[in-house]
């Protein structure tokens, strides 16, 4: 199918789906570096505005977007299978959780062959329109040993700039290829720094906001970095997905402050939708100073 075929697909999807309205369960107001972005139909399904951190004009704002069984994994062979649902698809996941990033950021391991990261409901593409933004986000993919599936969809849409962060090696055998790709701009990958590899893109491309999908290993990566702000975690009401997989593995876990709790019913089964903001624990050495008499 061509990237006009698969889109008008997912169009009709979205379009079609039943969206059901979040109900607030905690809520904690911030005035301070807080974006608010809403239309009529977006705020009468979420149940008012959708808040987004806005950190200072040096940085990145990153957010992670998750959903999770009840028993807390991420990982499934059919990620529908964790019951978020159609309105956690369409309404967060594919939407608020995006609409307004400048990129899309992926691991490797979540470019499957038709993957493309964008909005599809006309009410998130009208949303963009009126925020400024183009219709799609840039694609943004980490591959820092070359594992990918290069004749993925998001690879071949000219139309749409797409940011290939990866190793040296990587990017010197995909030289020929990159070459016919202009809208492909391979990023390298200097060790594990992603925090000059994402400053690279805001300060030379204009990407300051940017929602990262997965999966576990590039999300903690981002953690671990200490450049993502928030966490949009929705929890489903049943067990399952592959046993001792959270969405976090490094060996630091930030803290979570919580901000927004929601909740919804999905035939029957309530669903709940979290955002986090995240909070770094200080270091062993920041902890003994600040325990110095």
């Amino acid at each position: 199918m061509s990237f006009e075929e698969i889109a008008a697909s997912r169009t009709r999807e979205a379009a079609a789906a039943r969206i059901e309205t979040l109900a607030t369960r905690f809520h904690r107001p911030d005035a301070s570096n807080v974006m608010r972005i809403g239309n009529t139909w977006t705020r009468e399904h979420y149940g008012g505005d959708f808040e987004i951190t806005a950190g200072p004009e040096r940085l990145t704002d990153v957010s992670l977007v998750f959903v999770q069984s009840r028993d807390g994994n991420t990982v499934a062979a059919d990620p529908a299978s964790l019951g978020g649902g159609a309105t956690d698809k369409h309404l967060i996941y594919e939407g608020l959780s995006r609409v307004a990033a400048d990129a899309v950021l992926a691991g490797a391991g979540s470019v499957y062959s038709t993957a493309f990261f964008t909005v599809w409901h006309p009410e998130f593409v009208a949303l963009r329109h009126a925020l400024g933004l183009p219709r799609h986000p840039a694609q943004v993919v980490i591959s820092k040993h070359g594992h990918l599936d290069f004749d993925a969809l998001l690879f071949n849409v000219p139309g749409v700039p797409v940011f290939l962060l990866a190793g040296d090696g990587v990017i010197a055998d995909r030289r020929e290829w990159l070459q016919v790709r202009p809208w492909i701009r391979p990023v390298s990958l200097a060790g594990d720094d992603l925090r000059r590899a994402l400053d690279h893109l805001r300060v030379s491309y204009g990407i300051r906001r940017m929602s990262a999908i997965g999966g576990r290993v590039t999300a903690s990566r981002l953690a671990d970095a200490g450049v993502v702000q928030e966490l949009y975690l929705t929890t489903t009401s049943h067990d399952g997905g592959e046993p001792g997989t959270p969405w976090y593995v490094g060996a630091n876990p930030p803290l979570l402050e919580l901000v927004t709790r929601k909740e919804w019913d999905d035939r029957g089964s309530v669903v709940a939708f979290e955002h986090f903001r995240l909070v770094r624990p200080p270091s062993d050495s920041q902890a003994s100073s600040r325990n110095q008499p």
